[in-house]
């Protein structure tokens, strides 16, 4: 019983700091980054969040970033419920010290990086593109309602502050991004999402889709 107990705290203690400096795991809860993330009622992906970026790695225009609430941008988007009872509740606590609480993803949000500091975003073109540093791009991963054209729906142009970030939901025309609430900064960011580890049907890696931004990566702000 002894060494069980010492197999246990040790393995809690582990993925405690796994959780704290390595990695983290969050479930989706709207709809803003479908197709690449579902988060209708019912079909909630869960993702993996590689905490050494921003730490130690530089994040880069495309990634799929999990940040806190800068502020107030959920309003009333739907969060995760709390547990009630003691043993939902003591639960949930161990859950929650190993990354693994479904309350742990209170008060995130996730969406795609568009715009570093410095840059010069405007959308959308002739052809419906939005354009990075005067560069057209073509995004596969945006969802387009049927009999529209544009990646998003309400034009604009802005400026990327400086140690800010400019984000958008892959599924623009139901996504309440930095066009409507400005950019987010980098020290809000909590890692970028790698992997689609829950469920098993939808296991994947996350692209930052580099071929997308590559023209742009060779220019400066």
């Amino acid at each position: 019983m002894r060494d069980l107990v010492v197999i246990v705290v040790i393995a809690l203690l582990a993925s405690f700091l796994i959780k704290t400096f390595l990695i983290r795991s969050f479930y989706i809860p709207s709809a803003s980054m479908e197709n690449t993330l579902l988060g209708e009622p019912g079909h909630h992906d869960r993702i993996l969040v590689d905490e050494l970026v921003p730490r130690l790695i530089p994040l880069q225009r495309g990634d799929v970033v999990v940040f806190t609430d800068p502020d107030h941008w959920l309003g009333d988007e739907p969060q995760p419920a709390s547990p009630t009872g003691p043993v939902a509740t003591a639960a949930d606590w161990v859950a929650g010290l190993v990354g693994m609480s479904n309350h742990d993803s209170a008060g995130h949000l996730v969406k795609r990086v568009i715009g570093l500091p410095g840059d010069r975003i405007s959308c959308c073109n002739g052809l419906g593109q939005m354009s990075i540093n005067g560069i057209p791009i073509s995004e596969p991963y945006v969802r387009i309602p049927p009999g529209y054209t544009a990646v998003s729906r309400d034009p604009f142009h802005t400026v990327v502050p400086a140690g800010d970030l400019w984000v958008m939901g892959d599924n623009r025309y139901n996504s309440s991004d930095s066009r409507f609430n400005g950019p987010v900064p980098i020290e809000d960011v909590v890692g970028r999402a790698s992997v689609i580890s829950w469920p098993i049907t939808r296991w994947n890696w996350l692209s930052s889709y580099p071929a997308t931004y590559n023209a742009v990566n060779q220019t400066n702000p």
